[in-house]
Formats: structure tokens, C-alpha cells, sequence
């Protein structure tokens, strides 16, 4: 089953402590060359705005930088948050990149907003603007198709008439946006948690068959660490666990601490609460271990990809993860790949 799915990565520019947002920036893109090398399907980056721990908050600019110093591998969004922008304008992005790595490009497309009340008065948009997703969504497939009539007389250009895939990034309701579409879903976790899976089941069963999608298609999301041993891999999934206890105790998700450090700190019962729940539930161990597990998700969820999003302070470390994650699911060698390959590259 592993050998039939399609495995990609989603990164998203995490700084680490003692290093600036350019050096995060620098080592997505880096990160991007060795997934392209290890036969990775696609590479996503995501959008966060005045978050001190992640540099990423301008995917379209930085999937452009990402799909310049790569030749093969799928480039896009994990994803573009609609809420927090027109229609026309991520139509016109997305355009720009599309022409410029025609066949490569795809539009991850979410319904999140900013991560604080004043990022959301920054950005000038508000809970509210979620609500309008299903016809945000609309409106953006329309500029590209050439169908949307609620502005005369103007047309989207570039992205007029060209071939942009589109996924929805949901949980729960979203999954029936993304059916009712007829677009791809992308739905995170592979943990095989009750409510994802309810989404999964509904969205499959309400899919509308569109010019874009004929039938459903699933990818999930999550966390895969792998190393020589089940206590180094989990040591991996340390960084981020820490950050995310930290984020929900003081409400600045922070830059990457190495794992010795997080384990060299005294916490409070709280942030222990957390910072193990973190480190639960995520697909972690040795090749062997994480393969069983990658089964047994897939076999639940029927994923047709699974979009890896491992965060970790270690960076030498991930790219061995992400190497014995290639190995486990038998990922063809792009080492070398020609620049021929541009214009190449199935959805």
C-alpha cells in the first residue's frame, strides 16, 4: 500500500533559537532540493502572519524561490489562507507562477485566520471572513476558469485559462467545501483521529466530480520522524512539542529550542500536560516501525498522498528522516535530475 502512495512535504520556514527568519527562509529552499533529489512528489510552504517562530508569511514569493532552485518536483501552497486576501490578486499569483514553471505549480488553499486578535486587525480581516470561503473559492476558481461575472469587463491575467490545480486544506466542515467543489482534500492527521476520519468519510460521499477533479482524492497531513532508533525519532518531534506548549501557555508560538534544551527545562504541571500530548499520537521509530504505521494510517484513512509537515531544531536530522522516509516508501532517485524536467510532472 506505502508503495502505491504518493509522499510529499510541507515546510514551514520554522526559525530555530540563535538563528534569523533568513537562514529559515534559506533552509526551505534547501530542503526542497533534497526532497526533489529523494523523489518527494511535491514541496509546499505555508502562511503564517507575526508568528516569531515561523518566516514563512509570503508562500506565493517564497514557493516562486522554491520552484527557481528545483527542476521537477511539484511546487505550491499548504496553503494560501483565502480570508486574508482577494480573490483576483492570489488568481494573479498564482498566474505569475504558473506561467513562469508551467506544470509544476499547485494552489493549497485554506480558510484559517491570523493567529491573534491583532494580527487579524493588521491583516484587516476577521473571524467573519472564514465564513466566506466557500465563496471566496468560487470566485478565485472563476478568475482562473474565465467563468466569474461579478466583475465585468475585468479578467484575471495571467492565470486566465491555465491549468492550476486546486486543494482545499480543511478539518470538519471544510472537507464538505472541498466536496461540493469537486476539488482534492487535504486534511490533516495520521493519527487516525475519529473526527478526521468522519470528514474523510463525508467528503468522499458528497464529492461532486468537476473539469477539475473526477473523483475524490485524499491527502492527509502529519508528522513522520524516522531515525536509527524509536528514542532518537522521538527526540525529533521535542522541538516542536516544546513550541506548542509554549504557544498555548503564554501565546507566542516561539522559535525552535533544541530537544536538549527542552529537556533540560523545568516546567510547570501545564506545560508538562502539553508538551507530552505533543510528543503523542504522530508516526515515529525506526524505518521499520514507521513503515508498519504509515500501513495501518493509509489503510484507514485511504489516502491517495500523505504530505509529511515534521518540524525539528535538528536540520541535518530531518533531512535523515525524510531520507529514511524516501527508503521506506521506495521514492525514485531524482539525484541529478535534468532541468529538462521543468515543464514535467503529474498532479
Amino acid at each position: 500500500m506505502i508503495a502505491s502512495t504518493r509522499f510529499s512535504v510541507l515546510d514551514r520556514s520554522r526559525t530555530r533559537e540563535g538563528q534569523d527568519a533568513s537562514e529559515a527562509l534559506l533552509a526551505t529552499v534547501e530542503l526542497a532540493r533534497e526532497a526533489e533529489a529523494l523523489g518527494f512528489h511535491r514541496f509546499w510552504v505555508s502562511e503564517h502572519h507575526g508568528v516569531p517562530g515561523v518566516a514563512g508569511s509570503a508562500p506565493t514569493v517564497l514557493a516562486a524561490a522554491v520552484a527557481s532552485a528545483t527542476s521537477a518536483i511539484r511546487v505550491g501552497t499548504g496553503g494560501v489562507m483565502l480570508p486574508n486576501h482577494r480573490p483576483l490578486v492570489v488568481a494573479e499569483q498564482f498566474g505569475v507562477l504558473a506561467s513562469l514553471f508551467p506544470g509544476r505549480i499547485d494552489m493549497g488553499l485554506g480558510r484559517s485566520v491570523g493567529f491573534t486578535d491583532g494580527v487579524r486587525r493588521a491583516l484587516g480581516h476577521g473571524k467573519e471572513d472564514a465564513e466566506d470561503f466557500p465563496g471566496r473559492l468560487e470566485e478565485l476558481l472563476g478568475w482562473i476558469d474565465g467563468t466569474q461575472k461579478a466583475h465585468p469587463g475585468v479578467r484575471a491575467r495571467p492565470a486566465e485559462g491555465l491549468d492550476i490545480p486546486a486543494y482545499v486544506l480543511a478539518v470538519g466542515e471544510g472537507a464538505s467545501v472541498a466536496a461540493a467543489a469537486g476539488l482534492p482534500l487535504v486534511i490533516g492527521d495520521l493519527r487516525g483521529r475519529e473526527k478526521v476520519l468522519r470528514a474523510i468519510e463525508v467528503y468522499r460521499r458528497d464529492f461532486r466530480p468537476s473539469a477539475r477533479a473526477e473523483r475524490p482524492e485524499v491527502i492527509v497531513a502529519g508528522t513522520v520522524a524516522v531515525a536509527e532508533t524509536e528514542e532518537a525519532a522521538r527526540r525529533l518531534l521535542v522541538p516542536e512539542a516544546w513550541a506548542m506548549a509554549y504557544a498555548r501557555t503564554r501565546g507566542e508560538f516561539p522559535p525552535l529550542a533544541s530537544a536538549g534544551r527542552v529537556e533540560a527545562l523545568t516546567m510547570t504541571a501545564k506545560e508538562r500536560t502539553l508538551y507530552e500530548r505533543g510528543l503523542d499520537g504522530h508516526i515515529h521509530g525506526t524505518e521499520e516501525q514507521v513503515a508498519a504505521l504509515l500501513e495501518r494510517a493509509i489503510e484507514e484513512t485511504g489516502a491517495d498522498e500523505v504530505l509529511v509537515t515534521t518540524s525539528t531544531y535538528d536540520r541535518e536530522a530531518l533531512v535523515g528522516s525524510l531520507r529514511g522516509l524516501a527508503r521506506i516508501a521506495r521514492l525514485p532517485d531524482r539525484t541529478g535530475c535534468p532541468a529538462a524536467l521543468h515543464s514535467g510532472g503529474a498532479r
